[in-house]
């Protein structure tokens, strides 16, 4: 690159330049890849944009009632007019607004700085007073530039912040250089202040009618970029936060998947809550469908997919409900937990109570499917209670929390002895005693199930006693 260009820094814009353009195209990218990253940035837009065309509202009328009592003459009338305009712009680029790169909205702002520019350098067409161009610079107008960069930190990204800086500070400039050079001079005004000041050529300097004071200009230019800058800055540090938390949000969307609401509130504010490998006593409950491969023969693929996800559905409230843990579907099965990850004195008792809901609903549910012609999807269901294992497992790069250990067997075992005995629902000895050492909760279970002693279950070598339904 041309040394020359280099040494005023157009290289560096460039860069500048080119950083905005890669991270935007970034942020478009994860937007687009996470709902909740879209529906946060949508929702910050449209409360930035309501909140930015309000303020700027009221402060506009604030501006309009101040402007006869600063300007108590007729040609007032067209600051007045001009309010309005910016007003009509304020609102239609909130009804423009969107997520993302928006030309119109870029176009309305640039309509706007450039606007506000004329505003403030181009004396009133009006006005019967003639006097020097410069003077425009006397009402000290620039500070309306910071007022309109603080209500675009609101409503727009780090980058249209950056823009509105450069643009307000690149039509400022335009603006001091073509006063200087072309605007309207009257030398006389000069020579008499001159004349009244001899001696005091400092004094001069500073109330020449004709001067436009560059190195005053060139102050305000700056301190707009750099007050431009550090809004900016902080712009970009607050998207990177909604980011951030629209991320939480997705996380704590996939947790809510497989836990109830109360345990993902819990395990939200927990560090690494599933990163250590435990021990510990569970219920766990496999359900069912009988016979599904035959039933699945009979209907098309569509169809069976729809069904299968009611019926989960239908499976997910009920272990939530009931404060369990959904740890897996397992085609046509359910695999929850009870205990997990967090140990409560009920566990048994409330999968206990998951296994006679499932079967009532599912029960109800087959009714309502059987009025649409449909077949019914008969339910079993298994559940046992002792010690498993906990933790990830996986690669690095794909980790599941899982629920490991001879107890998981068991329960999946009981689910598939219902078929050898001709039952619904089969529980472990193990978790019945559990539920009355807890709650004095056998007779209950005792008047409903029924007690089988020894059973073998597949590839165990030790039968266990359970209790049917």
């Amino acid at each position: 690159m041309n040394p020359i260009l280099r040494a005023i820094g157009i290289e560096r814009l460039v860069s500048f330049i080119q950083f905005g353009q890669r991270t935007r195209l970034h942020e478009q990218e994860r937007a687009r890849s996470n709902k909740h990253l879209m529906q946060a940035l949508e929702e910050e837009k449209r409360f930035g944009q309501y909140f930015t065309v309000w303020l700027r509202t009221i402060a506009l009328i604030a501006v309009a009632i101040m402007l006869p009592f600063a300007n108590p003459h007729i040609e007032v009338i067209y600051y007045e007019v001009l309010i309005l305009v910016f007003m009509m712009i304020g609102w239609i680029q909130f009804r423009l607004a969107r997520v993302g790169q928006s030309r119109a909205e870029l176009l309305l702002i640039q309509i706007d700085l450039v606007l506000l520019g004329v505003v403030l350098l181009v004396p009133n067409p009006f006005s019967p007073d003639t006097w020097p161009t410069a003077m425009q610079f006397r009402f000290n107008g620039f500070m309306y530039y910071f007022l309109f960069l603080a209500l675009g930190t609101l409503a727009y990204s780090w980058r249209t912040v950056a823009a509105i800086t450069t643009w307000s500070a690149g039509i400022w400039m335009a603006g001091l250089v073509a006063i200087h050079y072309f605007g309207l001079r009257i030398p006389e005004l000069s020579t008499g202040v001159a004349a009244a000041l001899t001696g005091w050529h400092r004094v001069f300097e500073t109330i020449d009618p004709n001067d436009t004071r560059t190195a005053i200009r060139i102050q305000e230019i700056v301190v707009l970029s750099i007050v431009g800058a550090i809004l900016a800055l902080k712009s970009w540090r607050a998207n990177q936060l909604l980011i951030q938390q629209a991320e939480y949000a997705a996380e704590r969307t996939n947790l809510s998947r497989y836990f109830p609401p109360s345990m993902v509130d819990e395990l939200a504010r927990r560090d690494n809550p599933l990163a250590e490998v435990r021990s510990q006593d569970v219920a766990v409950l496999f359900a069912d469908i009988v016979g599904f491969t035959r039933i699945a023969e009979k209907l098309e693929p569509d169809a069976t997919i729809q069904l299968l996800r009611d019926y989960h559905a239908v499976l997910a409230d009920i272990v939530f409900k009931n404060g369990g843990t959904l740890d897996k579907f397992l085609g046509d099965g359910v695999m929850a937990t009870f205990g997990t990850p967090q140990t409560a004195p009920d566990d048994a008792d409330r999968a206990l109570r998951a296994a006679r809901e499932i079967i009532a609903a599912t029960d109800l549910w087959n009714e309502e499917k059987a009025k649409q012609g449909l077949p019914a999807f008969p339910v079993s269901v298994g559940v046992h209670f002792g010690p498993v294992v906990l933790g990830d497992i996986g690669t690095l790069d794909r980790l599941e929390f899982a629920t490991l250990g001879d107890t998981v067997n068991v329960a999946s075992r009981l689910e598939g002895a219902t078929r050898q005995l001709g039952c619904r629902v089969i529980v472990s000895d193990s978790l019945i005693r559990r539920i009355a050492a807890d709650h004095a909760g056998e007779n209950v279970a005792r008047e409903t199930f029924v007690r089988h002693d020894a059973l073998q279950l597949r590839g165990r070598d030790t039968p266990i006693d359970v209790w049917t339904a």
